[in-house]
């Protein structure tokens, strides 16, 4: 398969290369070159854009800051716009054979309006003139604020999207759940200059946000690498494909030709509860560099990241127990299992603070190096690629084995117990390349994306109780890997009819491959286990070691089997390896018909076939109208889907997880497995959805407003069960007692799976409002947003026969809770950013709604109240080139409302980590050095 789609992508490249040189140079000789500069007060823009209204016609300008164009003799209106300045317009009049020269000088104001391509195949609009809702994110305008990395940036930066740093969670501590409009992860696509990006290999299958789903990893992305970011809030299923229903977050690389630019960040929490004072330290550094690659506005950029960050641990002390009378056999020759901890404390000189686990953000090492370049190869042609390289090394910590834990623990390795360690390598690829020219009228697009994502396990500082003292400390646990890779074909272009009317068409091919890769035999074997095999001369059962057996031979001192496999994070087993693959082919259309300057009119149709589950068929359409300059009113409608992922399809192993109060092996379970086939789990399919939005845009002197409320209906909505157990007692049905066996073979106590088990709505409305004005000499940019959503589960969930009487475990109310509650539905943000000569204040306050806790214990229901958090910094340039930003994150050092109940755990949870708001390591104080060449 894997050949045949490289041979398929070649075929199709040398086909395109063909077909585009047979148009290169076609351009009509009555054409009229118009050139002419982009500049500021401080000399040429390079990277600016020239845009011919109501046309896909424009150009970037080169190192010089100059654009050319070729236009038909005629009238015209140019549009010349850079980031973070105002757009300036100019009607030129040209007449045959007469060159035309048009200069542009932009002023330094900010541009509240800026121009986004997301969304649309047409021309760029600007944001208040979009047929659906789109958030621009200039990163230019971001050098003060607290966040290095992607997923914090935008949690705080905007209202719809919610991230947070994850604990103890194996994996999930390093790759953070992203969610947009309340859906899951797996629920907004990612683009990368357009381009599909790749999902990680990691599936969340512990208790945090996005629990059940697969993301897009945002951190493997350096900022550095970043010119802006476009979010759109609407569903785009019918446009992009695949996992578009709450939106789609499209990423522009930089473009920089003309500067060295680089910044070194570091910090620490400095927080009441931080150890030692200060913790969490991290340091992150930054840099930028491109060069012009001839004189026709070609060119390469490269940027870098290195960062790491420390730990941190926000548990104080260990409740449980911590010593039992197995510990002392020389103090309690005949023990029952009392209780002696306290009376060991005391004899140690050591407190229950010495037996905590490490509760809080991981330790995190790692680098990027990202390219994007354009190579013009014609005077209507251009080859471009982009891509980039990351590599992280995570340690997480898990649950602390105490001495009392006798199955999991060896006195003669760890006499005080241990804390497990689980490393990840995580390491991440990609690259796009492709060629775009113009053919006539028509823009034609060819392109291939390959995206890679490997992230490998190694549990350290632990040990396989069933080895008993010959157990090594470290074990290879195995690891993911995915690959995606996405052929597109895309050609537009515009009908000089009525104002314009854009008609686009064409085609994806999309290859995926999911792997699960086994760790080494002492890393998830149960060395006690034996198998029967009859019985000797005196009745005794003769016994074959065996990994599935199904009797234990090796007991503690308690008399219960000890544990097999590494602690905290037992390895893949063999029958938990996987290499499965599937292929999708998509053909789509889209038409943008402008009736006038006021009216626009979009219409969308795609059909996609999968080769695991069948072909789908979904459209799209918008109306916008503008009432006059100032107000625009917009609307869309649109069906969509999301195929399961090949991780939801094919994913199974044992873990450990933190349930209720107690730590337990749960195990996953394919959906055709055995037993998936007892309990009646039907194999998935994909969900299906509809979006409606309405809102407007509007312009109230200097301030800029739009307003969009949405509707999304999911149905058959893939959720991760709850916990299924078997039984072995005398009164046991026939099926419990098989799930029984099926598990104690799996090391697993309970069972989840992967199931189309529920409809869902969701409902919401964006506000974003912003404002700028010159005060006191200097310039104050305010921007005040603010977002409510409300998702339920509609109806009865979706279960079989065989389900009856477990309907309350298929979707338990920890389930429904991450579904519905477990991020804020209401979230705020207000900003504010002065600029006075070389200095500049950054100010912001955002307010986070409450969440809900995900437990199944109804003593334990909790609302965690909402929170206000600020973030203050101030910068000084020392000269052009040099500037010092100092601040903090959560400045009056928030924490969320403290865990109840069972919540808490044995002390370990004090804040909950379900219920994620904005974290809850405290008060974060920082430097940046930023250097500009």
């Amino acid at each position: 398969m894997k050949k045949r789609n490289i041979r398929l992508g070649r075929v199709l490249l040398l086909a395109a290369l063909f077909f585009l040189g047979i148009g290169i140079g076609t351009a009509k000789a009555q054409q009229v070159k118009v050139q002419g500069k982009v500049s500021d007060a401080n000399g040429s823009l390079v990277g600016g854009s020239v845009l011919v209204e109501g046309t896909a016609t424009g150009g970037i300008t080169n190192a010089d800051g100059e654009f050319q164009l070729s236009l038909n003799p005629g009238k015209y209106t140019l549009r010349a716009s850079f980031v973070g300045y105002s757009t300036q317009k100019k009607t030129i009049q040209i007449l045959a054979g007469k060159p035309l020269k048009v200069d542009f000088v932009l002023n330094e104001l900010l541009e509240l309006d800026e121009v986004v391509v997301l969304g649309s195949r047409a021309a760029p609009r600007s944001r208040l003139e979009t047929a659906v809702a789109v958030d621009v994110i200039d990163t230019k305008l971001l050098k003060d604020i607290p966040q290095v990395n992607l997923n914090q940036i935008l949690h705080y930066l905007a209202p719809s999207f919610n991230s947070s740093t994850q604990t103890i969670s194996d994996g999930t501590d390093h790759i953070d759940p992203a969610s947009l409009r309340g859906l899951g992860p797996d629920q907004v696509l990612v683009l990368i200059n357009g381009k599909r990006r790749h999902t990680t290999s990691l599936i969340n299958i512990n208790g945090t946000a996005g629990k059940g789903s697969v993301g897009t990893d945002l951190n493997a992305i350096p900022t550095s690498a970043i010119k802006r970011i476009e979010i759109l809030r609407d569903g785009a299923a019918a446009q992009y494909g695949s996992d578009a229903i709450a939106g789609v977050i499209n990423i522009i690389l930089e473009d920089n030709t003309e500067q060295l630019r680089s910044n070194l960040t570091t910090g620490g929490y400095l927080s009441k509860n931080s150890e030692n004072t200060v913790d969490g330290e991290s340091v992150q550094a930054n840099v930028n560099f491109g060069l012009p690659v001839g004189k026709k506005g070609g060119f390469i950029n490269l940027a870098g990241s290195y960062d790491f960050r420390n730990p941190t641990n926000r548990q104080k002390e260990f409740t449980g127990s911590i010593f039992l009378d197995y510990n002392r056999p020389d103090l309690y020759p005949n023990p029952t299992g009392v209780d002696i901890t306290q009376e060991e404390l005391v004899r140690q000189g050591k407190t229950r603070a010495d037996y905590v686990s490490r509760v809080g953000q991981s330790k995190n090492r790692g680098g990027a190096l990202f390219v994007n370049s354009v190579l013009p190869v014609a005077e209507n042609a251009e080859v471009y690629f982009f891509g980039g390289l990351n590599f992280r090394n995570g340690e997480s910590a898990a649950f602390r084995r105490q001495p009392a834990q006798l199955t999991q623990n060896i006195a003669s390795i760890y006499p005080d117990g241990f804390l497990p360690l689980i490393n990840t390598d995580n390491s991440d690829r990609s690259l796009s390349a492709g060629i775009r020219g113009k053919r006539g009228k028509w823009n034609i697009d060819f392109s291939n994306t390959l995206g890679q994502n490997a992230i490998d396990f190694k549990t350290t500082n632990s040990l396989n109780a069933s080895l008993l003292a010959a157990s090594p400390t470290s074990f290879e646990a195995g690891g993911y890997r995915f690959l995606q890779n996405t052929t597109n074909f895309d050609v537009n272009r515009v009908f000089d009819v009525w104002s314009g009317i854009n008609l686009a068409f064409g085609a994806e091919h999309r290859y995926e491959k999911y792997q699960i890769v086994a760790g080494t035999e002492d890393s998830y074997r149960d060395y006690g286990r034996a198998l029967v095999i009859g019985e000797d001369a005196n009745g005794d059962d003769i016994l074959l070691p065996d990994v599935n057996g199904n009797v234990s031979t090796l007991f503690a001192a308690n008399g219960k089997a000890y544990a097999g496999g590494a602690q905290a994070f037992p390895g893949f087993r063999p029958e938990n390896a996987v290499n499965a693959t599937r292929s999708s082919v998509a053909v789509y259309t889209d038409a943008e018909l402008n009736f006038s300057d006021s009216w626009l009119l979009t219409g969308a149709l795609r059909f996609e076939n999968y080769s695991d589950f069948g072909s789908t068929l979904n459209w799209k359409t918008s109306l916008r109208y503008k009432l006059n300059d100032n107000w625009v009113l917009r609307g869309a409608a649109s069906t969509g889907f999301r195929a399961p992922s090949l991780h939801q399809r094919y994913f199974s192993a044992t873990s450990s997880v933190f349930t209720d109060g107690e730590i337990i092996q749960s195990g996953t379970f394919r959906n055709d497995s055995r037993v998936a086939k007892l309990l009646g789990i039907p194999e998935l399919k994909e969900e299906t959805s509809q979006n409606y939005s309405l809102g407007f845009t509007g312009s109230l002197g200097a301030f800029k407003l739009t307003v969009d409320g949405y509707y999304i209906k999911i149905d058959n909505r893939v959720i991760y069960t709850g916990q299924f157990k078997g039984s072995n007692a005398a009164d046991a049905t026939d099926q419990d007692r098989e799930i029984y066996n099926l598990l104690d073979q799996a090391g697993a106590s309970t069972a989840r799976f992967f199931a189309n088990a529920i409809d869902t709505e969701t409902k919401g409305v964006d506000v974003v409002l912003s404002h700028q004005t010159s005060l006191f000499g200097g310039t104050l940019r305010s921007d005040l947003s603010g977002s409510y959503v409300k998702t339920a589960i509609i109806g009865d969930a979706h279960t079989s026969d065989l389900l009856a009487g477990k309907e309350s475990i298929y979707l338990d109310h920890a389930s429904r809770v991450y579904i519905e509650s477990v991020t804020p539905r209401v979230k705020a943000n207000l900003s504010l950013n002065y600029n006075l000569g070389r200095w500049n204040v950054f100010l912001r306050n955002v307010y986070f709604g409450e969440v809900e806790a995900a437990t199944n214990t109804v003593a334990d229901y909790q609302t965690y109240d909402p929170k206000i958090i600020t973030d203050l910094s101030t910068s000084y340039a020392f000269t052009k080139s040099l500037r010092v930003t100092v601040g903090a994150n959560n400045l009056f050092d928030v924490y969320p409302d403290k865990n109840k109940g069972s919540n808490v755990g044995a002390g370990y949870f004090i804040y909950s980590r379900t219920g994620q708001q904005f974290g809850f390591n405290g008060r974060y104080v920082f430097g940046r050095l930023s250097l500009t060449l």
